[in-house]
């Protein structure tokens, strides 16, 4: 009984438990299997990558005030954050990794950096 690869078709040689005719092949069928996961990741990734730039740039200290209007411009997802934090007092902040920002009254933002 001759076993076939199930990627390109060719015969398998080798182990009798061997799925695969190559690691290409192996590679391929698995990153086919993925794709559709690995694509959610990285692009939710990028965007968090994007957010954290943003909050970087626009507090390059510790802590300072900007506007929404600023944030918007510059491509921020307010959707899109890693963590949230709330204080004994109940104010809320939103975190991207360690750059966060707390909604003020209007249209302004406290940026800080967790340390």
């Amino acid at each position: 009984m001759q076993k076939t690869c199930p990627e390109c078709g060719d015969k398998i040689i080798g182990r009798a438990d061997k799925k695969y005719c190559s690691d290409a092949c192996r590679n391929s069928a698995n990153n086919k299997l993925n794709t559709d996961s690995k694509n959610l990741v990285r692009n939710t990734n990028n965007k968090l990558r994007k957010n954290y730039r943003i909050l970087e740039k626009l507090n390059p200290d510790t802590k300072t005030k900007t506007t929404r209007e600023k944030l918007v411009l510059a491509g921020f997802d307010f959707e899109l954050f890693t963590s949230i934090y709330t204080t004994k007092a109940g104010t809320t902040y939103f975190f991207v990794y360690d750059q966060g920002y707390l909604p003020l009254d209007g249209d302004f933002y406290a940026l800080v950096k967790r340390k």
